[in-house]
């Protein structure tokens, strides 16, 4: 049973940090690439970041560019995203996603609540 788990998520003032932990089982995660996604209120879904399989190529949304670090252990089938200068519009849960398209597969976590308020 593919799972995708995340957590770390809370309440944070502006200019905080913050670091999402996603726990990965039901798959061999060190053949994926992982993705980071939000969804603020009221708002689509957009993509964040995202970490190839072997954690050597990793690229960022505009938004979150110099402030966000994602990073994974495949020893430990976990993927992180490391939030510093946290801002009111990073407001969002935030989910977990390993996507292979050449096998037809797309897995979600049920997300983290974000919100940096003060």
């Amino acid at each position: 049973q593919v799972q995708l788990v995340e957590s770390g998520g809370g309440l944070v003032q502006p200019g905080g940090s913050l670091r999402l932990s996603c726990a990965a089982s039901g798959f061999t995660f060190s053949n994926y690439p992982m993705s980071w996604y939000r969804q603020a209120p009221g708002k689509e879904r957009e993509w964040v970041a995202r970490i190839s399989s072997t954690g050597i190529n990793i690229n960022y949304a505009d938004p979150v560019k110099g402030r966000f670090t994602m990073s994974r252990d495949n020893a430990k089938n976990m993927v992180y995203l490391q939030m510093n200068s946290l801002k009111p519009e990073d407001t969002a849960v935030y989910y977990c996603n390993a996507r292979r398209a050449d096998l037809g597969v797309d897995y979600w976590g049920k997300g983290t609540l974000i919100t940096v308020s003060s």
